[in-house]
């Protein structure tokens, strides 16, 4: 396990979300799953406590840990994206299987977890400051999904 890992907090499925991350994200696999040795606090003995995964290649542990915490916008996944393509899969991927979407490129998975599917013509756009990144700012206000040809009309001046 590496020395550094995000931790999620899951109320059990921690498996099946892992094993969704992995088939939709490269570089992302589903590591070890561990199961209670007794019973604990929204399970029982024998049922999944925690599984080791990763998304894009960052360290992840899933934690079955029950009801008691619900994640929050306060924390999510930034996936940077190449092209609509790309920003399209993964958005459907996650709002299609039980997600729901929010605003400026945000949207979360069925387990709640907030994830920004960010094309990097955006993170670009932003990088550079004044007029461009004011035009790709408010372009993006606007959006759900980011549309990747209004961003590069707002970068290059149109709207």
């Amino acid at each position: 396990m590496a020395k550094n890992t995000i931790c999620l907090w899951y109320d059990h499925d921690a498996e099946a979300a892992a094993r969704f991350y992995a088939q939709t994200f490269p570089d992302s696999a589903v590591g070890a799953v561990h199961r209670a040795p007794s019973d604990f606090p929204g399970g029982k003995a024998g049922d999944v406590l925690t599984v080791e995964f990763t998304v894009c290649g960052v360290p992840c542990l899933g934690l079955n840990g029950g009801d008691a915490f619900k994640p929050s916008e306060a924390f999510s996944f930034q996936i940077a994206t190449d092209d609509q393509a790309e920003t399209d899969r993964y958005w459907d991927a996650i709002v299609g299987h039980g997600g729901a979407a929010s605003a400026c490129g945000w949207c979360k998975d069925r387990w709640g977890l907030s994830w920004q599917i960010t094309p990097r013509v955006l993170t670009e756009a932003m990088a550079r400051g004044g007029a461009v990144a004011k035009r790709a700012f408010e372009a993006m206000m606007g959006m759900q999904k980011i549309d990747v040809a209004a961003i590069e009309a707002a970068v290059r001046g149109g709207r």
